[in-house]
């Protein structure tokens, strides 16, 4: 089967694989061995902002370092 990649660098995946996995929204895309994978994920009540707040504070990402990013992300482009 052959997935296209659209203009907007989005792949379009055949309806034969993705009725495969009913109810499934978002995919961790990685690469292994130059092969894109994608392995479905199930969101769940698990990902409480109390978790989110956890994953950061085990990356060191700091309440600055997420204002900044807006911050960043908000500035007017030229």
């Amino acid at each position: 089967m052959i997935a296209k990649k659209t203009t907007k660098n989005q792949l379009t995946l055949p309806k034969d694989i993705v009725k495969e996995f009913p109810g499934i929204e978002y995919f961790d895309a990685s690469i292994v061995d130059r092969r894109i994978v994608l392995i479905p994920l199930r969101v769940t009540h698990a990902d409480t902002l109390e978790n989110v707040r956890q994953k950061l504070f085990k990356l060191g990402v700091t309440e600055t370092d997420v204002t900044d990013a807006v911050r960043w992300a908000r500035k007017r482009k030229p």
